[in-house]
């Protein structure tokens, strides 16, 4: 699954219409929200990937949020915490969260709130997402990993491709390398030395995520 797959799946009429009724946000003012803020909170997902100060909480988070079962992505946003999905949020777009919560709400005609509810039922969603893809493209290269049992779970997948001491250095990790090349980042020839980063570098270099999420929202996806 490439990042266009994962914001088919999100902005699906299923996702939309469940997100709605969680929310009790229109389907329309739910689209508009999303197509609002989620290239802000794919951006914020580089940046808690890239930064030394955040990377070990948000690959931790990431191995989480991917055991979560998506399968059924009804049943997953009929069950999915809000508060939890806000504060979600709050850490993707730092001290970004009011001006971009505030514009959604102003371009879809809602409150601050609700359109926060819609951001907080979204995040999860994205999150499992993420961490399922970046999971499964580690296991993928199983040479890339460390070897050790350790190695054997998402968590510990990150660890190899986090690099350990190498968080300590500004350089961008390899989880801030593979998940930039994956959102179009400057941060994809960064990875080159990475061939886990590389590996996910090479999927959607360069996507513009407005226009691809208007294309979905557009069509009826």
């Amino acid at each position: 699954m490439d990042l266009a797959s994962m914001m088919k799946t999100m902005l699906s009429s299923d996702s939309i219409a469940k997100m709605s009724e969680k929310t009790g946000a229109g389907t329309d003012e739910v689209k508009s929200v999303l197509l609002s803020a989620l290239p802000a909170m794919l951006s914020g997902v580089q940046g808690q990937a890239s930064s030394s100060e955040t990377v070990a909480g948000f690959a931790g988070a990431l191995d989480s949020h991917a055991k979560d079962d998506t399968s059924d992505i009804a049943a997953f946003l009929s069950n999915v915490d809000l508060k939890d999905g806000e504060k979600i949020v709050a850490h993707l777009l730092g001290g970004e969260k009011a001006a971009t919560t505030k514009a959604a709400a102003n371009k879809a005609g809602l409150s601050t709130a609700a359109t926060g509810s819609i951001l907080g039922a979204a995040a999860p969603l994205l999150m499992s997402l993420l961490g399922k893809q970046v999971t499964q493209s580690m296991q993928a290269k199983p040479q890339n990993a460390q070897s050790g049992s350790s190695q054997a779970s998402a968590g510990g997948l990150l660890a190899g491709l986090l690099g350990g001491g190498q968080q300590q250095n500004a350089q961008p990790s390899g989880m801030g390398g593979l998940l930039g090349g994956m959102l179009g980042g400057g941060q994809q020839q960064s990875a080159e030395g990475n061939p886990l980063g590389s590996l996910m570098g090479n999927m959607l270099g360069g996507v513009d995520v407005s226009s691809l999420l208007s294309g979905f929202l557009g069509s009826g996806k």
